[in-house]
């Protein structure tokens, strides 16, 4: 039985399977059943690396944070996470050199100013559900992330792919999407895309899908984070 790890782009934590290629941490999560009690514990959603400096880790361990497993680095930033300072530095300074373009500050934002308001972008006041916002498909930034025909979806060029938990399947042309398409990521890292922040995807996007929209999908509702 899979545990419950594996992270949607809507930030559901579910049990499948798949393999990720990143590592993500809210905190401890799990008892020592190691089934998840709760969503989240701290303020700073980080998304890592699978392997640093020979770490060796027993997944939720009865004395460890809960660690948690993402598509890509695209889907941690859908859910809401930021790069890890610790084993992703690099990927963490390039993120916060560009939300000092985005917001046009003096200097590099600190890692409190960055986490709290990812905390306002992500959740509701209630804490309970995804903020989702709607923007202009055409000024939507690469590795953003839509809610389309009841499934997510990555920006990527002049295209849009679907996602799921082992890859991405199917691609459409961007104009296919509502002009006003609606957008999971929080407003901070679309913001910090635009500035030029270019995420790490899964292999899947370079895929020759046929460029069609898929068929006979409804419109879901907004998912728990």
């Amino acid at each position: 039985m899979p545990l419950q790890n594996r992270v949607t782009p809507y930030g559901e934590i579910q049990a499948v399977p798949s393999r990720g290629t990143m590592l993500g941490n809210r905190g401890r999560l799990h008892n020592k059943q190691q089934e998840l009690t709760r969503n989240w514990r701290t303020v700073n959603w980080l998304s890592c690396r699978l392997q640093f400096r020979g770490r060796q880790r027993q997944v939720m361990g009865p004395a460890s944070y809960t660690e948690l497993f993402f598509l890509d680095e695209a889907t941690s930033f859908a859910a809401g996470h930021r790069p890890c300072s610790e084993c992703r530095n690099a990927d963490y300074l390039r993120f916060k050199r560009a939300w000092m373009a985005a917001y046009e500050l003096t200097e590099l934002p600190d890692a409190q100013t960055v986490d709290h308001t990812l905390a306002r972008h992500r959740l509701d006041p209630g804490r309970s559900r995804q903020i989702w916002h709607e923007q202009n498909r055409d000024d939507l930034p690469d590795g953003t992330m839509v809610h389309w025909q009841g499934s997510p979806w990555l920006v990527w060029g002049a295209r849009v792919f679907r996602w799921t938990h082992d890859g991405y399947v199917n691609a459409a042309a961007r104009d296919h999407l509502p002009q006003q398409a609606t957008v999971i990521t929080p407003r901070c890292t679309v913001r910090v895309l635009r500035a030029g922040y270019r995420p790490l995807v899964h292999e899947t996007v370079g895929s020759s899908f046929p460029c069609n929209p898929p068929q006979k999908a409804t419109e879901g509702k907004a998912a728990q984070a």
